[in-house]
């Protein structure tokens, strides 16, 4: 499948919604655990990383935080030839403005906007939003559509409205919806769809999506990358094979919110402190014990303690 009729072609395959590694105490950003992780995700053929998201707590990071992790992650991806893309999204359009122009300023290569949440604005609304942020600062966008978590859908029309702004190349459909995925793809050719939902990689790819924005990739980068370069090479029953290898790690991910489950698996694998900023809490026992047997079954506890 190629990717030569996307708007930009930088927005195709996986990329990794980084967590945010943080000190035993919680208090800090643990810089060394991120060069290492974001080491890791090169290593694995991701594409490019999509970092201070939800699965990075956002809403628990400040600004000087932001910056902090928005400049390390541009500085050590571009290193390993990554893609990064910096959550900017908020449910204040000249919040999320500002949040885009920082990321311009620190080098990222666009912005993950996702609809603004709680105050829940009309279709009209989500229009304006977007149009503001596209008009104010000359960075891509990248659309987030997670109903689920913003009480507000960005309906394919206002999508392909949004899609006439030559810096909206992009879209994390996170709705579940093979619907919504093929009526965006129609009325915008061009841009870059990615699934917002590890299960629904390989389907939406099936419909004409070119990747995915994964959790699950930060435990297994190797297996979500092959996914994705399988459906693109139109080798359906090896992405199949790639998709059942990790159907279970990937609904296991969400036994509690994210990134609950995703941070206390990779303190399982020694690869994370498993430090949560409230709201935030550690994960119940019972899923502990779940997301124990999950990672032995796919082989990803040889050298972990648990």
């Amino acid at each position: 499948m190629p990717t030569s009729h996307l708007r930009d072609d930088r927005f195709a395959r996986a990329f990794t919604a980084i967590i945010t590694p943080f000190t035993p105490d919680g208090r800090s950003i643990d810089l060394g655990r991120l060069d290492a992780q974001i080491a890791r995700q090169a290593e694995g053929g991701i594409t490019g990383l999509v970092v201070a998201g939800t699965t990075g707590e956002s809403p628990t990071l400040d600004e000087a935080e932001f910056r902090t992790l928005v400049r390390h992650c541009v500085e050590v991806g571009k290193v390993h030839d990554l893609v990064v893309i910096a959550g900017t999204g908020s449910n204040s359009t000249a919040h999320a403005v500002q949040l885009q122009r920082i990321a311009l300023d620190l080098g990222a290569d666009a912005g993950l906007s996702v609809t603004p949440y709680y105050n829940k604005p009309t279709q009209d609304g989500l229009y304006a939003h977007f149009a503001t942020i596209a008009e104010s600062v000359e960075l891509p966008i990248m659309l987030y559509n997670i109903p689920a978590r913003t009480g507000v859908a960005l309906e394919p029309s206002t999508i392909e409205r949004l899609y006439e702004s030559p810096w909206v190349v992009s879209v994390k459909e996170a709705t579940g919806s093979t619907d919504s995925a093929s009526e965006i793809l129609a009325r915008c050719p061009g841009i870059a769809l990615l699934s917002g939902d590890d299960s629904m990689t390989l389907p939406f790819m099936a419909l004409g999506g070119v990747g995915c924005v994964s959790v699950v990739s930060n435990i297994d980068p190797q297996r979500v990358a092959a996914l994705c370069q399988a459906m693109l090479d139109r080798d359906v029953l090896a992405a199949r094979d790639q998709h059942q290898g990790l159907f279970e790690l990937a609904r296991a991910m969400f036994l509690e919110t994210n990134p609950i489950c995703v941070k206390a698996a990779l303190a399982m694998m020694n690869l994370d402190s498993g430090q949560l900023r409230l709201p935030m809490t550690q994960p119940t026992d019972e899923t502990k014990h779940a997301l124990h047997g999950v990672l032995q079954r796919a082989g990803l506890l040889e050298t972990a303690v648990y």
